[in-house]
């Protein structure tokens, strides 16, 4: 699976300033844009402020501070919404805000994905506060767009800051930045300007805000026609020709629930991502909470399984999980992914296999229980196609938190339980040598989960997933293509129904 990520070091500069169009020229088909744009509205200016206009024009030759229109990317027809630096730093005033609302509303009249790529000073200051609410109305436009299902993707550029950071800028479902740009609320000549202080230089960076989860990738400008590419062929895929082959499904004995339980454990064992990378095709990781937050427990993409797109979040099996557990900023980053999949009518997918939430100080204070309710009220309520897979270890809150779905798969070796058995032996018999046997007791094995509908197909390993990993991943990612297939192949009102019906009736019969 490749990641976009980070392309750029610490403290690395920007590039030299692309103009706006410098940026459409990199990411267009040839010959493809075009423009949008109608002479700008009249603000009756004064006299100084239509010299700084006139100035502005002839500096940037351009009319206004932002160009819009659409091009083909990829061949796929694109709305484009670019900032030009030169024109008064980017700034967005009335006729800038009505501009880029005529073209967002066309946008989704026209049924086009966006992409925006501001580079601004923010809220134009000649124009005071009519202005600076225009960002309210901006703001409204990507709303009602992205209300209508309809990708919009951002590319934040050097500079991104004030009101454009704080409304268009920061509403993209996929959000990607250049490297080395200064992007910040607040700018640093204000800050200084305001408390007599410079504000750290290493805040306000691409590459900062990338590790706190803020954007999903830093990337050249001459990388986004992939990126862009790859995140359509997923937010846009066209149905399915054919129905995908029924998968294969276990439905035998299992020689121990106890075997499961230390076969799902080895270290070796393929997690989400081998699941990705042998099976699932366009994908394309996603970083953090988008709200300051980023924890690697969690991992979180767009992705293809055959002709099935879909968001995919799951647990991450990392070589260090057991010195940095799944706490609550991973559940914020899942519950992104719920927003995404509700926003865009995509299907969800959650993959299951984690030893556990983190018991600290810091999950407890940063509201671990709130999150998992959150994620469980979520998932049951949501209106997208859903499907869940226990593909290893499935211990506690964290592993519940992102189970509930319209169809569940587990792996042959995969289980779930309130506690790892260890620790329910503890409860019960002030030791843990009773693990094993509490484990078949308590039903946590696929076999027992299948018998008891909590489950709907055990995928089958041959003998265990860590000896035939991209066979398995394959067989996996098999089951989870057909499962897609089939509940989009139903009637939405039915199958949510059922998915309520299924919850309400769970251990009654």
């Amino acid at each position: 699976m490749a990641a976009p990520g980070v392309t750029s070091g610490p403290g690395i500069r920007p590039a030299p300033r692309l103009t706006a169009r410098d940026l459409i020229e990199i990411v267009a088909d040839d010959g493809t844009f075009e423009s949008w744009d109608e002479p700008p509205v009249d603000v009756h200016p004064d006299a100084e402020y239509a010299a700084a206009l006139q100035k502005a024009r002839e500096r940037s030759g351009v009319d206004e501070s932002v160009l819009t229109g659409a091009a083909l990317i990829r061949g796929r027809r694109v709305a484009l919404l670019v900032s030009e630096f030169t024109f008064l730093a980017g700034s967005i005033g009335v006729a800038a805000a009505e501009r880029l609302v005529l073209a967002i509303e066309r946008a989704t009249r026209e049924r086009c994905a966006i992409l925006a790529g501001p580079a601004s000073g923010g809220t134009r200051m000649q124009e005071g506060t009519i202005a600076f609410l225009g960002m309210a109305k901006i703001a409204a436009a990507v709303a009602a767009h992205k209300e209508a299902g309809l990708p919009y993707l951002v590319y934040l550029r050097h500079p991104t800051t004030g009101g454009v950071l704080a409304s268009w800028a920061s509403l993209g479902h996929v959000t990607v930045a250049e490297p080395g740009a200064l992007i910040g609320f607040l700018g640093p000549r204000v800050y200084e300007a305001l408390y007599g202080t410079p504000f750290p230089g290493d805040v306000q960076t691409a590459e900062n805000i990338f590790r706190h989860g803020l954007v999903d990738a830093v990337l050249p400008p001459h990388a986004l026609p992939g990126v862009i590419d790859r995140a359509l062929s997923v937010l846009l895929a066209p149905p399915a020709a054919e129905p995908p082959a029924l998968p294969q499904s276990f439905d035998g004995e299992l020689v121990s629930t106890w075997d499961s339980v230390t076969r799902s454990r080895r270290p070796d064992r393929p997690g989400v991502r081998a699941l990705l990378r042998a099976a699932a095709t366009d994908v394309l990781p996603l970083n953090g909470t988008a709200q300051g937050e980023n924890d690697p427990g969690l991992l979180l993409a767009l992705a293809r399984f055959g002709a099935q797109p879909c968001v995919l979040l799951g647990h991450d099996r990392l070589p260090k999980r057991s010195s940095a557990p799944l706490g609550p900023a991973a559940l914020r980053e899942a519950r992104r992914g719920i927003r995404l999949s509700q926003e865009l009518g995509l299907p969800l997918v959650t993959v299951i296999d984690t030893p556990g939430a983190a018991l600290s100080r810091e999950a407890e204070e940063g509201g671990l229980a709130g999150e998992i309710a959150r994620c469980l009220a979520e998932l049951v309520m949501l209106k997208s196609v859903t499907v869940s897979l226990i593909l290893g270890e499935g211990t506690g809150g964290g592993a519940l938190a992102l189970v509930p779905a319209d169809v569940t798969l587990a792996a042959q070796h995969g289980w779930l339980s309130p506690l790892p058995p260890e620790g329910a032996s503890a409860i019960l018999h002030r030791d843990t040598t009773h693990a094993p046997e509490l484990a078949a007791q308590q039903g946590v094995d696929s076999v027992a989960m299948k018998r008891a509908g909590i489950v709907d197909l055990i995928v089958p390993e041959h003998p265990d997933a860590a000896d035939e990993a991209d066979r398995f991943s394959r067989r996996a990612g098999a089951a989870v293509e057909y499962s897609l297939a089939r509940l989009a192949a139903e009637e939405p009102h039915d199958r949510f129904g059922r998915r309520l019906e299924r919850y309400r009736k769970l251990g009654l019969s």
